[in-house]
């Protein structure tokens, strides 16, 4: 067994940087997503497991890996590995945060385009029925200049959202356990409130948060219903801080405008009915899916391997404490 697995293909750099370093690795390489089975078979020996966020590291797993020193996460989210119980272990968990901020803004940015502009309906209806031809009450969108966007989840993703969408003259407000330094507020342009006055007043709500138990189903039945009807909802952050059920009722019942989701509750699985929906806008979970955001998270978890290999500090540890978690 090899001393670094990675339970994943990863771009090229990664694989390059710990050939550089000389280390002895491993790489999944099966059709899909790596099973739970697949991955107790390759851990036994493994001193650093390299993982996407696809890949659910439990107990089990770190159970069957005794050497483990590291779980090197290939993504800014945790929450498919067993944080509190790798720190009991003193296990070293890291993230790679920060570099795919400006990909996954440019996505919701881009959907929120989309969804207001009905951009993909209109593409869906050309490759279809087609038009009879220019007429002033077809097909009509909104502008998103002088409609207020509220983006729940002012970080590095919200932050770089609302300096993107100031241009497109939007008023910015947004939300967040703590309210941020001014220094912050300004170079956004951004409001901070509470969020139920996000959501009254809010055309676009965008959410850039991550994933707790208390931000599970942030935007339930009850949140939705304080949503103007004419408002959108976009979905970059983790699948179930919406509750997909209940925002699938709004849209049908019309009590929101649309929705666009790059991730999903049940990921991979979405619910039919969403499909079917000509204001919904479905993507799957591209949101810091370019080259330079992947290979940049690539060379972190490599780096990351390299240290803990070497007795070095590791960056971006985010289970410093059972405490903290």
């Amino acid at each position: 067994m090899a001393t670094v697995y990675l339970s994943a293909k990863l771009p090229t750099i990664a694989t390059k940087l710990l050939d550089q370093a000389g280390l002895d690795y491993e790489v999944y390489d099966g059709d899909g997503l790596i099973t739970k089975e697949e991955l107790l078979k390759h851990v036994g020996d493994c001193q650093v497991l390299i993982t996407p966020l696809s890949t659910q590291v439990d107990q089990d797993v770190i159970d069957a890996a005794p050497q483990l020193k590291l779980i090197a996460n290939f993504g800014a989210g945790f929450n498919n590995i067993d944080t509190k119980y790798a720190r009991t272990k003193g296990i070293d968990v890291t993230n790679t945060p920060f570099v795919s901020s400006t990909a996954t803004a440019e996505v919701a940015c881009g959907l929120m385009i989309a969804l207001m502009r009905r951009i993909v309906e209109g593409d869906q209806r050309m490759r279809s029925i087609g038009f009879d031809g220019w007429a002033p009450l077809f097909f009509l969108g909104h502008e998103l200049a002088g409609k207020t966007l509220g983006i729940v989840g002012l970080g590095s993703i919200g932050r770089e959202v609302a300096k993107r969408m100031h241009a497109f003259n939007m008023k910015i407000i947004y939300t967040q356990r703590h309210q941020a330094d001014p220094a912050v507020e300004a170079a956004c342009s951004a409001e901070y409130v509470p969020l139920d006055e996000l959501l009254k007043r809010a055309d676009v709500i965008t959410l850039h948060c991550p994933l707790t138990d208390e931000t599970h189903h942030m935007i339930d039945a009850d949140q939705l219903k304080m949503m103007k009807d004419s408002a959108i909802l976009i979905n970059c952050a983790r699948g179930p801080v919406i509750n997909e059920e209940a925002v699938l009722k709004a849209l049908i019942n019309k009590d929101i405008a649309g929705a666009a989701l790059d991730v999903y509750e049940k990921e991979p699985e979405v619910d039919d009915e969403y499909k079917n929906l000509d204001n919904v806008i479905l993507t799957p979970h591209i949101g810091n899916a370019s080259v330079e955001a992947r290979d940049a998270m690539g060379e972190i978890v490599a780096n990351n391997a390299i240290a803990a290999l070497k007795g070095d500090l590791v960056k971006y540890i985010v289970n410093t404490s059972i405490a903290s978690l």
